[in-house]
């Protein structure tokens, strides 16, 4: 029962949190860092755990409540636990009680996600994930850099753009288990042959549509620069690394099993939409002055480069996706926490009233500094194995044009990333900031297992690479 307890123990903890007193703050706090401790350590301890599938519904299809790891999803869940405990450790808000209870409950959701075994409850997990997000949203909001009005519509159409896609998963969902006459298949070898019919076309849109909104991919984005810019560090940074990937890793672990067919058919137009991702994503952050919409832009590009190479077939690029996904998490999770100490030290987040702070922050410019060398792609970090993975596998099946085009926005990234840190640690000082202390050893704390991830991963991502790719890569060699 320890992957189930994996999803359901931090959502009971956390609304059993809300029973607390509200002078608990401290220790709620305190116990949502245990919580999330004990998570990544029973992750670490039973990387290939998996519960009894229990049978809970017979008709119109059979699903059960089964729960496991996939060849990928371990990574995944790993990822997110680590995130989240770095994001509760640097928690730094009011009532942080609340925060920490959805918080929680963003936590297990998420698991749920990338832990289950059943489509069915895939899709049911999938709508439960926004809830938290959006009641955060609303609750912790910037309020210091705009109205209420503002957190309040960036939480709505948060809500309204990925619930459209929740309910065509959904649909799409119960249409699969009528057509295939069970939901329990994601990771099973064994669950029968791919849906190749017409209803495989309308499945695939349903499901499509849900994975496009949610990853966010060029057009369906235009919920996500506000809501990462609205929500509060700790919250952004468990959504920018993980909450995103869900639509990525549906695409691996959903579509490529059992949609192939429909996912080779539509490659030209998924293509376009990575391609154009990519280069409005790097040229939208080049040309912002707000830090964190310098992120949630540049992780519009990532993002972009990740579906190409998924839609690309090549065991290689696919392979240089995983890679490219968990390196995307630990590196905007790090600079989200990062800028979030720098907004809480200098109160704003605009390029144009930052300068000089390195001279004072050193601890907090070398965190920057190793995030933001990540996110450009630097040999030795682990954004650049992934990237070399997915140019090279585009290269090698003949996708030159995409590949040279991808080319394009990782020039870019060194750009802005460079032009954000130097602009904020090495430019001219601005005397007219508050002169702050630097990171206390808990926020730095808070850093070191992202900023250790990037830097283990990107010298040796061999253990990534070989343990989790097996099945995938298998399927795309059916497929071609």
């Amino acid at each position: 029962m320890i992957v189930t307890a994996l999803v359901l123990g931090p959502i009971l903890i956390g609304l059993a949190l809300h029973a607390f007193p509200k002078s608990a703050d401290a220790l709620a706090r305190g116990i949502g860092i245990v919580v999330a401790a004990l998570c990544a350590i029973a992750v670490i301890l039973a990387p290939n755990a998996e519960d009894a599938s229990v049978h809970w519904l017979a008709r119109p299809f059979d699903a059960s409540f089964h729960f496991g790891y996939g060849p990928f999803s371990y990574w995944i869940v790993l990822l997110l636990t680590l995130v989240t405990l770095s994001a509760l450790t640097a928690l730094r808000v009011p009532r942080s009680r609340d925060f920490t209870a959805q918080m929680l409950v963003l936590l297990g959701a998420m698991d749920g996600v990338f832990l289950a075994k059943d489509l069915f409850l895939f899709a049911l997990f999938w709508d439960l994930m926004l809830l938290p997000v959006f009641l955060i949203m609303l609750g912790w909001g910037s309020p210091s850099h705009g109205p209420a009005a503002g957190r309040g519509t960036a939480a709505w159409r948060y809500l309204i753009y990925n619930l459209a896609g929740g309910l065509c998963l959904l649909l799409a969902t119960a249409a699969f288990g009528v057509v295939h006459g069970s939901t329990d298949v994601i990771g099973n070898p064994h669950a029968g042959v791919a849906i190749g019919d017409v209803w495989g076309v309308w499945i695939f849109a349903g499901f499509a549509f849900a994975f496009l909104v949610k990853t966010p991919a060029f057009p369906f984005h235009t919920w996500m620069p506000d809501t990462y810019a609205e929500l509060p560090p700790p919250a952004v940074a468990v959504v920018s690394a993980v909450q995103s990937k869900a639509g990525l890793y549906g695409f691996i672990v959903i579509g490529l099993p059992f949609l192939g067919t429909q996912m080779h058919d539509t490659q030209l137009v998924m293509f376009v939409l990575g391609i154009a991702g990519l280069l409005y994503g790097a040229f939208a952050a080049l040309a912002q002055t707000d830090v964190k919409k310098i992120v949630a832009y540049s992780s519009l590009s990532h993002l972009g480069l990740i579906l190409i190479a998924i839609f690309s077939f090549d065991p290689t690029a696919i392979k240089g996706a995983l890679v490219y996904i968990v390196a995307h998490g630990l590196f905007s999770g790090a600079l989200f926490l990062s800028l979030g100490y720098l907004e809480a030290r200098e109160e704003t987040r605009s390029l144009t009233r930052l300068g000089g702070l390195g001279a004072t922050n050193p601890r907090l410019a070398g965190a920057l500094m190793i995030a933001a060398l990540a996110a450009l792609g630097l040999p030795g970090l682990a954004g650049f194995a992934g990237e070399l993975l997915i140019i090279t596998g585009l290269n090698h099946a003949g996708f030159v044009i995409p590949a040279i085009l991808a080319l394009i926005p990782i020039v870019l990234a060194a750009a802005y990333m460079l032009r954000l840190f130097q602009t904020a640690m090495n430019g001219p000082q601005r005397l007219d900031l508050p002169q702050r202390k630097d990171l206390t050893w808990i926020e730095g704390l808070a850093l070191v297992p992202l900023v250790a991830g990037l830097v283990l991963l990107g010298i040796n991502p061999g253990p990534l690479l070989t343990s989790n790719g097996t099945e995938t890569v298998s399927v795309v060699s059916a497929l071609r």
